[in-house]
């Protein structure tokens, strides 16, 4: 006999197990069960439909009921709530959104796709109102597009600075609507560590957007919003993005095993508790490749992939899971934003020994027109050289560079491997040198001890001990912008004036991005100095590292001038 295979929710989890299980085997009776009024929509592209970028919210829509039949012999059934599991019958009951009506039905096997819903703290005085939105899915959408037209919203506020919020603002901000950003964290963009993401703070705020950072929502009004510090935000409507939290109501009422992190906990082939109970997506816990801890990954690439394999188990394929790594990447306006593996807080938190490079070499070759500097931050495990980790943000291919780790840090590879790693190269790409084989390079010279470095966060308090600090930019360079105690000793000038720089104390080096300082220090080595260390990130580090905090914090700035070419 065929199996009968039930499956709750659509969308990247449920529509991709739907369409793997009919391949593989044509006799199934598939039916998939959906809330909402769509089954399959690109959820990842919502917030462009704000902008116009995508300019009919039908568009959003990837297939419908009456193709998934077509197509593929797949029912998709919509408006039908599934608000309970029978395990002993293995039944389910199904609520039709339209009429309340309810009625069962008996599956073979079933698959889990319930997602997350966002987080909507009933703590927020206001939360609420009719003008407070969510962005989850085609519906809401179409709701936040239709009420910022039909009142003509001037300005708006997006409370969160994940990667929902981020797009939203920056959509909202194209459609010439002045937003607001809230964010309760000291930055945006949790993927990224503290220094990578003043460049997008100083991105977001160039363009416009009221950036507030460390700061949370108290109430939210008719005409403005108020923060936790007592500040008052005008705004005509409000978006929620603060996060989201697995949907486990039908697990949990079914008894099934629920994850230490929230999630519902699933083994390698994506199986609950119960034998002929799976569960994909946002809703499920799963296993961190590099901590080997459990975690949440609320991605649509891992819920396709998890989805394939649930559907290839309930047919007898067992799945290899490696587990995931969290590879991703955003649009922040004119900047790309990429990152993959862990950064400093979350190696910290795993407990794990490590040192990373922070790099800026160009993304293409420099006389090509559009070539611009890439940030690019490398994290491996000390003292090993293995890969666990990086960031890249810049007007170029920030993806192609973070694919690269991403693929490096699923085959355990290490700097050595990474320096050897043979790219493609032309000017209109990138360098023969690539920016993950120069982050390779200056990593292993700092693993193998060949030089010191110092990070642009402690720069600060170098200068306000006085540190010596040598700038080796030329002369036109350091007059336009450098740090207030910095000696300018130019890299052309270094060799003859080599005696004006004390051996009796340490010694730190920056030009603007770190490589002349590196070779300034070489040399140096070269004549006996031994108490160098190079200022990861140099002056345009330091530039973008200080520049969001002196100008939201109004303290006195560290250098005369910024400067962030």
């Amino acid at each position: 006999m065929s199996k009968r295979i039930l499956i709750v929710g659509g969308v990247a989890g449920g529509a991709s197990a739907a369409a793997r299980a009919r391949r593989i085997d044509e006799t199934a009776d598939i039916i998939m069960f959906e809330r909402g009024p769509h089954v399959s929509f690109s959820n990842c592209s919502l917030p462009y439909h704000l902008s116009g970028m995508v300019e009919n919210s039908d568009w959003l829509v990837m297939m419908n009921p009456e193709e998934f039949k077509k197509k593929y012999n797949i029912e998709a059934r919509v408006n039908s709530e599934v608000i309970e599991i029978k395990r002993a019958e293995k039944k389910i009951v199904v609520k039709d959104v339209n009429t309340n009506e309810t009625y069962e039905e008996a599956y073979d096997k079933l698959v889990l796709s319930p997602g997350a819903n966002p987080i909507l703290p009933q703590s927020i005085d206001g939360v609420n109102s009719d003008h407070v939105f969510i962005v989850r899915n085609v519906v809401d959408i179409k709701k936040l597009k239709a009420y910022i037209d039909e009142n003509n919203v001037k300005k708006a506020t997006v409370i969160g600075g994940g990667f929902i919020g981020v797009e939203v603002a920056e959509n909202m901000h194209i459609a010439g609507i002045h937003v607001s950003l809230v964010e309760a964290l000291d930055q945006v963009m949790s993927p990224f560590d503290y220094d990578m993401a003043q460049i997008l703070h100083k991105e977001m705020l160039d363009k416009g957007v009221d950036l507030i950072v460390s700061d949370g929502v108290k109430k939210i009004k008719e005409k403005s919003i108020e923060l936790n510090s007592g500040r008052e935000v005008e705004t005509e409507l409000v978006v929620m993005s603060i996060g989201v939290f697995p949907e486990t109501t039908l697990a949990k009422q079914a008894d099934l095993d629920i994850g230490e992190t929230g999630g519902i906990k699933v083994d390698h082939n994506y199986l609950t508790s119960d034998p002929d109970i799976y569960a994909v997506g946002d809703a499920i816990e799963v296993f961190h490749r590099i901590t080997h801890k459990p975690t949440r990954l609320a991605l649509a690439g891992p819920a396709q992939r998890q989805a394939r394999a649930a559907a290839d188990h309930i047919f007898g394929k067992p799945n290899v899971n490696k587990g995931v790594i969290g590879s991703s990447v955003v649009r922040v306006f004119d900047m790309n934003a990429a990152s993959t593996g862990l950064n400093e807080k979350t190696a910290k938190a795993a407990g794990i020994a490590y040192d990373f490079v922070y790099v800026m070499p160009g993304d293409k070759v420099g006389l090509i027109p559009d070539a611009n500097t890439m940030h690019f931050k490398l994290l491996y495990e000390y003292p090993t050289g293995r890969i666990i980790g990086a960031q890249a943000i810049g007007k170029g291919n920030v993806d192609k560079r973070i694919d690269v780790i991403a693929t490096m840090i699923t085959m355990n590879g290490t700097l050595e491997d990474l320096k050897e790693l043979e790219l493609c190269y032309a000017p209109l790409f990138g360098t023969a040198k690539d920016v993950v084989n120069f982050a390779a390079l200056v990593a292993l010279n700092v693993l193998d001890g060949v030089i010191k470095q110092v990070p642009v966060y402690k720069v600060r308090e170098l200068v306000e001990k006085n540190a010596v600090i040598i700038d080796v930019r030329e002369k036109g360079e350091y007059a336009y912008g450098h740090l207030k105690n910095a000696i300018n000793i130019p890299l052309s000038e270094l060799r003859e004036r080599a005696n004006e720089i004390p051996k009796d104390q340490v010694v730190y080096l920056h030009c603007r991005s770190s490589q002349r300082s590196y070779n300034a220090i070489m040399a140096l080595q070269g004549l006996g100095f031994d108490n160098l260390v190079n200022i990861s990130g140099s002056f345009l580090g330091i530039s973008y590292y200080e520049y969001f905090q002196d100008v939201t914090q109004k303290r006195e700035p560290i250098v005369t001038q910024y400067n962030f070419n």
